[in-house]
């Protein structure tokens, strides 16, 4: 049974530091995508960032690029995602997906991931 656990949401004032962990079990990861996506109130999920976890290959929206770092450590079947420099728009329930990678495949899209987490609520205060 796949498993996908997200940790490490919590309320920060606006310029402020969190690292979401997503802690994978249960089947074999390396020829996966693991993606981040959020969810405001009253708004559609929304990608984040994803990373392959075979090489490691990283994408991000355009509105966490400079401020989000996605990575994964294999040994402990293990994504983070740092998050830098918070706006309360930020503010959503964030959530961990994972997809089998194909070539050439859009992983920007949540109807693409066939896991998910239950979510990891982050606020972020003005």
């Amino acid at each position: 049974q796949v498993q996908l656990v997200e940790s490490g949401g919590g309320l920060v004032q606006a310029g402020g530091s969190l690292r979401l962990s997503c802690a994978a079990s249960g089947r074999t990861f390396s020829m996966y995508v693991m993606g981040w996506f959020r969810q405001a109130p009253g708004k559609e999920r929304e990608f984040v960032a994803r990373i392959t976890w075979s090489a490691g290959n990283t994408y991000y929206a355009e509105s966490v690029k400079g401020r989000f770092s996605i990575s994964r450590d294999n040994a402990k079947n293990t994504v983070y995602m740092q998050m830098n420099s918070l706006k309360p728009e930020d503010t959503a329930v964030y959530y961990c997906a994972a997809a089998p990678e194909y070539k050439g495949r859009s992983y920007y899209y949540a109807g693409t991931y066939r896991y998910w987490g239950q979510g990891t609520q982050v606020t972020v205060s003005s």
